[in-house]
């Protein structure tokens, strides 16, 4: 068998420094410490600053490295695990860390990839929520739930048209619809405006994007999109509908 055009080319002299930072980062420096400035080390390692900011960049996206203006170029905390789509799922918000807190609710059309997931009729308003989770002070994902009408049946008495408010009585009575299954699904992303504003990123960041589709009284009950940090988080699957997340 020949040999194939990218197997000829070399590895990218960043990419080889990339390796050699990983390793310095694991040996020499502790959590939280500030690395030296870009001079000192593209001195140390004998490259351009150019290739340094390129390693820098890749580790960064890794979740090795934080950059913080004003701060400098930190090594990266441990990671945490962080359970997504439980079977014990509860709508409600719930305290402590870790946990979903309700942004605001609105009526809009939703996507048409959500729209074939909820088998609504095209240009139908659905409930929309937004919420946010946040771990250990760091914001970690940000959801948007559609809900069809016909899932919150007693929402119709209640008022307001949107809102805080809003947004957590169409969680309680979806609550009260017992939930058979759910799909899910998981693609890498880049983040949307809003969305970066809520995870502290610049938009077109890389995320990870989960999509579940929940299953109640055999149609579609709500679908879930929930956008988690891709330079944070990393995802691992066990057991049947359990998926854990590991976020830094």
């Amino acid at each position: 068998m020949g040999t194939s055009q990218l197997e000829s080319v070399p590895e990218p002299k960043y990419w080889h420094l990339k390796t050699v930072l990983s390793d310095a980062l694991d040996s020499e420096f502790a959590v939280g410490e500030i690395l030296p400035n870009e001079r000192e080390l593209a001195a140390r390692f004998g490259v351009a600053r150019a290739t340094l900011r390129q390693a820098l960049e890749q580790l960064e996206l890794e979740g090795r490295l934080q950059r913080r203006r004003g701060v400098g170029t930190t090594v990266a905390p441990p990671r945490v695990g962080v359970a997504v789509g439980d079977y014990t799922h509860t709508w409600t918000e719930a305290a402590g860390d870790d946990a979903w807190a309700c942004v605001d609710s609105v009526e809009a059309v939703p996507p048409a990839a959500v729209m074939r997931l909820l088998d609504t009729d095209p240009d139908t308003p659905v409930h929309q929520v937004r919420r946010t989770r946040v771990s250990q002070g760091q914001p970690l994902a940000a959801e948007l739930l559609y809900v069809p009408p016909a899932s919150v049946p007693g929402l119709a008495a209640l008022d307001g048209p949107g809102g805080l408010a809003r947004a957590r009585a169409v969680l309680r009575e979806l609550s009260r619809l017992k939930l058979e299954g759910r799909e899910q699904s998981v693609e890498l992303g880049s983040a949307r405006a809003d969305d970066a504003r809520e995870l502290d990123r610049l938009p077109g960041a890389p995320v990870l994007v989960v999509t579940t589709r929940y299953v109640g009284e055999h149609r579609t009950a709500a679908v879930a999109v929930a956008t988690y940090r891709a330079d944070t988080c990393r995802l691992t699957f066990g057991d049947p509908g359990g998926v854990e997340l590991l976020a830094g």
